[in-house]
């Protein structure tokens, strides 16, 4: 292996110990209360290999959560896909369901999900960016799919937007609300989170499902 390729393997690992031991610190601490000091002990590092890295503290803070922007809406990218071609309206929105609040509800998306929140005030743009690269950029693509299966027939939505955000609260606000509010020793067996989302198809179909349809 080329010496350079070396180096930017182990630059990387550096980078990637990093992130890790301070997405932790954060989490633990919040922003405020992290420690470069306490950062730099947990990912086996000195202070001065992270400001090597990232600089300042809310330059790191910043590209921890960045870094989770990638890639949130490509978890459905797939499903939504395979929602707009669908002549099974149901069973496919079940499918999509289940994923949707199985992804949402993983400890490791929530915590961040909170960090976010707790620190919106001191960090507008990345609020925003985490806002853009999350819900708005999910409901796009479901109200996309929601516009192609009323133009077969298949739904009657006027506002698939809307019809996306009602989608999505059906399906998760219960679980992620009490995971929000009571910490991360909430947890859901699979089959309640399922119970979750087949019971908010069944009230979304009712409300949106084109009269006279019955896939």
């Amino acid at each position: 292996m080329p010496e350079v390729e070396r180096g930017e393997g182990v630059a990387e690992q550096a980078r990637r110990r990093i992130m890790d031991a301070a997405l932790e610190v954060f989490l633990r601490d919040g922003y405020v209360g992290a420690k470069t000091d306490e950062i730099a002990s947990a990912a086996g590092a000195s202070k001065q290999t992270i400001y090597k890295h990232f600089g300042r503290k809310e330059n790191l803070f910043e590209q921890i959560v960045l870094e989770r922007l990638v890639g949130i809406g490509q978890i459905f990218q797939n499903a939504m896909g395979e929602l707009a071609a669908t002549d099974d309206v149901e069973t496919t929105l079940r499918a999509v369901a289940r994923q949707f609040v199985h992804a949402l509800t993983q400890p490791s998306h929530l915590r961040v999900r909170r960090l976010v929140i707790a620190e919106a005030g001191r960090f507008p743009k990345l609020g925003h960016a985490y806002f853009e690269a999350g819900p708005v950029s999910v409901h796009a693509a479901l109200a996309s799919c929601f516009e192609q299966l009323t133009g077969r027939g298949l739904l009657r939505i006027d506002d698939p937007l809307l019809a996306a955000n009602h989608f999505t609260w059906l399906v998760t606000s219960i679980p992620v609300n009490k995971v929000m509010f009571c910490g991360d020793d909430i947890r859901f067996p699979p089959a309640e989170l399922d119970h979750y989302a087949d019971a908010a198809v069944r009230v979304f179909l009712a409300a949106y499902r084109q009269t006279g349809t019955t896939t």
